[in-house]
């Protein structure tokens, strides 16, 4: 049994003019020591499914879902103070902008010594050497001035790692970390990572990674889910995506990097995500599709399951080809 499984989750927020759609037919499972990307551009709903799996939606979310379980729990029917229990104990996450996550008003050593006194029960004795030792743990260097400091007195990479040993502190069994590179340069970038995985293999825990960095993804995620405009367009294990991707959207992501630019001018993704009021029938991703012919603009697409992978889409690619256009190729 997975220790996160999620089947057909749906996320919704109500607005003055209708129901909004942020996530629809989302699926994941994700085992022990095993580090999960997903990505995709803004707005494309990966960090409200992960917020759904939190419970941490404000009252105007609609959430569904067939199946969400956590260790065997149903996620769906548990009280509201059994989802607190495992939020921020056995399921933590970690936010973007630590500088805006942080609360500015309090010091580092009582916003992390919280988590311990609520789940673990922790005295204040045992609470203070426990916060020197998770900042210890995350690289963080003088621990016991930096436990005195407040949010604003630390750098953007200190406040991640902050944010990183608020999540870890209770040894999570799955830890969400969302965006956690982003605004930072290089070489902290790299360091966060590292941290991230040395993290799983000391504790097994496992790693659900949102990012839009596909580079990201080539260097921690052993499988990714590919999400647009609220739709999961495509699974894959991380090997199989890099060197073969079948949706034309993960195609032309993984295009844009610069790595694999063939040409002076780095290719992109004509047109924007669409959003509420401006989804297009059809495939949502056929405006910006290079491969979009007749069907794509009128037929929602099923995912497709063959020889050449799973992907959300009438055409799927095979080796940068749709594979009707290969399959006509390999018939004459």
């Amino acid at each position: 049994m997975a220790l996160l499984e999620i089947r057909n989750l749906s996320v919704s927020f109500a607005t003055r003019r209708g129901a909004h759609v942020a996530v629809e037919g989302f699926d994941l499972d994700l085992d022990r020591n095993e580090a999960l990307a997903v990505v995709g551009e803004s707005g494309s709903g990966k960090s409200v499914a992960m917020l759904a799996v939190m419970g941490l939606l404000p009252p105007t979310a609609t959430v569904t879902a067939d199946r969400m379980s956590f260790g065997g729990a149903d996620l769906m029917t548990i009280s509201a103070n059994q989802r607190r229990r495992l939020a921020g104990k056995d399921m933590a996450m970690i936010f973007q902008e630590p500088m805006s996550s942080l609360n500015p008003c309090f010091t580092v050593e009582f916003q992390i010594g919280e988590a311990l006194k609520t789940h673990l029960g922790l005295g204040p004795k045992a609470r203070s050497k426990r916060v020197l030792e998770l900042l210890a743990e995350v690289g963080i260097p003088d621990p016991s001035r930096r436990a005195r400091a407040f949010p604003h007195q630390l750098s953007g990479g200190m406040c991640q790692r902050v944010m990183i040993a608020m999540a870890i502190a209770c040894r999570p069994k799955v830890l969400i970390a969302d965006e956690p590179t982003t605004a930072l340069d290089v070489t902290i970038q790299a360091q966060i990572l590292d941290l991230l995985l040395a993290l799983r293999e000391e504790n097994g825990m496992g790693l659900v990674l949102i990012t839009h960095d596909m580079g990201v993804v080539a260097e921690t995620a052993d499988r990714v889910i590919v999400q647009y405009a609220g739709r999961q367009v495509e699974a894959s294990n991380t090997r199989d995506l890099f060197a073969d991707p079948h949706h034309p959207y993960t195609a032309a992501l993984l295009a844009a990097l610069p790595e694999r630019a063939t040409e002076r001018r780095l290719p992109a993704i004509p047109g924007v995500v669409p959003g509420q009021f401006d989804r297009p029938g059809g495939c949502l991703f056929a405006p910006r599709c290079r491969y979009a012919f007749e069907a794509c603009h009128r037929l929602a697409p099923q995912p497709a399951s063959s020889d050449f992978g799973r992907a959300l889409c009438h055409a799927p690619l095979a080796r940068g080809v749709p594979i009707h256009a290969a399959l006509q190729e390999a018939g004459r």
